[in-house]
């Protein structure tokens, strides 16, 4: 009885670990993608709100 779903199991986990890796990749490749729009931007010029918003406390300390 276990012959008949051995290839069902082990197509599912072959496809489970293959989505598995897949989303890993796309997290990788997202995430490189994502630092380079962020050196881009930094490159122009453009602060993160979370940089002005830090600067704008400090200052406001000092007064």
């Amino acid at each position: 009885m276990q012959a008949e779903y051995s290839a069902f199991i082990a197509s599912a986990y072959g496809i489970s670990a293959v989505a598995i890796a897949a989303l890993f990749a796309w997290i990788l490749f997202d995430a490189r993608a994502q630092r380079r729009a962020l050196r881009s931007l930094d490159a122009r010029g453009i602060r993160r709100r979370s940089q002005a918003s830090a600067a704008g406390s400090a200052s406001e300390a000092g007064q």
